[in-house]
């Protein structure tokens, strides 16, 4: 499918406002370009409270949004690479995904890359989840203390890394676990043709394919690895047992590929697993509910997947 007409006009916004390609910014600079993103479509929900939890280096920050009869909980890892993002940037989208399930959402402002690396960002999230879980009938009292997760880009390399570690733990599972273009495989993106997607879509639609180099050096360091599956969930040794997955591509991504082949390698796994791809559409569309009218409408079935899930 062509690009989008609304995808082409964003592309357009952004080159003439000078923004530019984070692997080309300082970390600083990177995070600067991104906070400064200005969401307009932040609604209100019946409760937004700031919390510490206590995780394994001292107190992990998170932010509850707890909107009117929620049917359950969903922990919510942003996205921006390991690198950029954080709970503020992203609170536009959280609070319309905590409205629209409803379900009280916790989003986690995990350490980020340089400064920590891999797998650090996942420690943070795993120490919210364990917290959470004996929390979940008092944060969702209408529903049945049912606990998802969801991520998007590097927040869905989290999730999915998390869910694998919750396994291998033998600790309570989530009942869903939403996938939204996610990084899932750090050995394959030092070749730029494992995939097709690596090419056809690694320069000229935002997230350019240096940008993930550049994410992955700062989140493995010099001494990663970026076989473990700590960091490429797509190179576990099994991923059968895993909670069900909704993941979402989208197809003017350079990251489309890997997260396709993830969603097959979990059907082949006998997980229950729908794959929903986007055409025409950008990576981190999501994020952008004024420029993408689509946005909205992903929005909505990915909150249908976790109602579904949360109140069954």
């Amino acid at each position: 499918m062509a690009l989008h007409p609304q995808a082409a006009a964003f592309l357009d916004r952004q080159r003439r406002a000078g923004v530019r390609a984070s692997h080309q910014l300082t970390v600083a600079q990177a995070r600067v370009q991104a906070e400064s993103v200005d969401d307009p479509a932040r609604e209100s929900v019946a409760r937004v409270i700031d919390v510490l939890v206590p995780g394994p280096d001292g107190d992990v920050p998170a932010r509850v949004y707890s909107p009117v009869c929620p049917v359950g909980v969903v922990l919510y890892l942003h996205g921006g690479g390991h690198v950029t993002g954080t709970v503020d940037s992203y609170d536009g989208l959280t609070r319309r995904l905590a409205n629209r399930v409803p379900a009280t959402l916790v989003a986690v402002d995990y350490r980020r890359a340089p400064e920590y690396r891999c797998p650090v960002a996942v420690d943070d999230a795993e120490a919210v989840y364990r917290w959470l879980l004996p929390r979940a009938a008092e944060l969702a009292p209408a529903g049945a203390g049912r606990v998802a997760i969801a991520g998007d880009s590097a927040g869905g390399n989290n999730a999915a890394v998390l869910c694998r570690r919750l396994r291998d733990a033998g600790a309570p599972l989530p009942v869903l676990q939403v996938l939204a273009y996610p990084p899932v495989d750090a050995v394959a993106y030092r070749d730029q043709d494992a995939y097709p997607s690596y090419r056809e879509c690694g320069e000229g639609f935002g997230l350019v394919y240096e940008d993930g180099l550049s994410y992955w050096d700062h989140y493995l360091g010099p001494d990663g690895d970026p076989f473990s599956p700590d960091a490429s969930p797509l190179r576990a040794p099994s991923l059968a047992g895993l909670p069900p997955a909704y993941v979402l591509t989208v197809e003017y991504d350079v990251l489309r590929d890997e997260g396709q082949a993830y969603a097959e390698h979990l059907q082949a796994a006998d997980v229950p697993t729908v794959h929903r791809r986007w055409n025409g559409h950008l990576h981190g569309f999501l994020g952008n509910p004024g420029a993408f009218d689509d946005a909205d409408t992903a929005l909505d079935e990915i909150a249908q997947a976790l109602r579904t899930r949360l109140a069954a």
